[in-house]
């Protein structure tokens, strides 16, 4: 298929276009030309074949970006494998094949930095998929990510399929998911900080050691970053994206109190578990497309904490 691929008069379906990086490529590819096509899962269960493949001969859709998964922190990783492993291999099997067998021209699949094996070379490299151990808290998650990788690779290698996969770092941004019990780090931060604020609390208390590292991209950047990859890229590469910048988890619960306004003191719990030491991703390949993120970390983190206010805090 010849590069740029043009989205203008296209039907895009956006899979999961309710969950936070399904609304922000909704936002984004508001100004792109194209005919959005989305589907609520009220109305389908992704989960199910018959329903998706059904589904799909019904609305025709001629790009799909796979945004639709379970998807959750340390606590509903290590918590529920079940129904992280199994929700997602369905999901990804059902829009995948779907997709295929309606002829869809492109697809774009959405996997997660946490493919790689937790020792894996920093800043990693695509080429570290599958050359060591994943890390034990999220590796259901991460099978299934390889999985759904490893399937668009497979459709283009025996079809020739257009299916292309990009592995995005922790995001955060507005429309995440602010449950304690199912959130990532910097949501989980956000959200402590600001009841810590709001009651007068002494001391914010915070998973792990705080000495591991991350980046984090804000989801508007990624949304960004998939329509660039779907006009600009047709490889099998599953292609990174982030910012190249990283901090520790303590230095982040510092700068999300600082923005919230909590001026408190951080309690770490080393009995909890830390994860991966330090988790970058080289996005040399990306760059090398001509893309390059725009949002900052604390820009990006006062407008997830306005949104919170506005959205959650407000709504109790």
């Amino acid at each position: 298929m010849s590069l740029p691929f043009d989205l203008r008069g296209k039907r895009v379906w956006v899979a999961g276009h309710r969950g936070m990086v399904g609304q922000a490529l909704v936002r984004r590819l508001a100004t792109e030309g194209c005919e959005l096509v989305t589907v609520g899962h009220h109305a389908l269960d992704l989960r199910r074949q018959a329903e998706t493949e059904g589904w799909l001969a019904q609305a025709r859709p001629q790009v799909v970006f796979v945004a639709a998964a379970r998807v959750g922190g340390i606590l509903a990783n290590d918590s529920r494998p079940a129904e992280f492993l199994y929700d997602n291999l369905a999901i990804e099997a059902n829009v995948i094949h779907g997709a295929w067998t309606v002829g869809v021209e492109k697809l774009l699949f959405l996997g997660s930095s946490c493919i790689y094996p937790k020792l894996a070379p920093q800043p990693m490299p695509e080429a570290a998929l599958l050359t060591g151990p994943l890390e034990p808290t999220n590796e259901w998650y991460a099978i299934a990510k390889i999985a759904g990788i490893k399937l668009c690779q497979a459709y283009r290698k025996q079809y020739g399929a257009d299916f292309i996969s990009a592995q995005p770092t922790n995001l955060y941004g507005p429309g995440d998911n602010f449950d304690l019990q199912s959130s990532h780090v910097l949501p989980a931060l956000v959200a402590k900080a600001h009841r810590a604020k709001v009651e007068g609390a002494a001391s914010l208390p915070v998973w792990g050691s705080g000495r591991p590292l991350r980046e984090f991209l804000h989801v508007d950047d990624l949304a960004d970053a998939c329509v660039h990859l779907m006009t600009h890229d047709s490889s099998p590469v599953p292609t990174n994206v982030g910012t190249g910048d990283e901090l520790s988890i303590r230095a982040l619960a510092e700068l999300v109190c600082e923005v919230v306004g909590f001026r408190g003191d951080l309690v770490f719990d080393a009995s909890k578990p830390d994860g991966t030491p330090r988790k970058l991703v080289d996005t040399t390949r990306l760059r090398g497309l001509g893309w390059a993120p725009r949002v900052g970390l604390r820009e990006g983190l006062a407008g997830a904490y306005a949104w919170y206010r506005e959205h959650v805090a407000a709504a109790g």
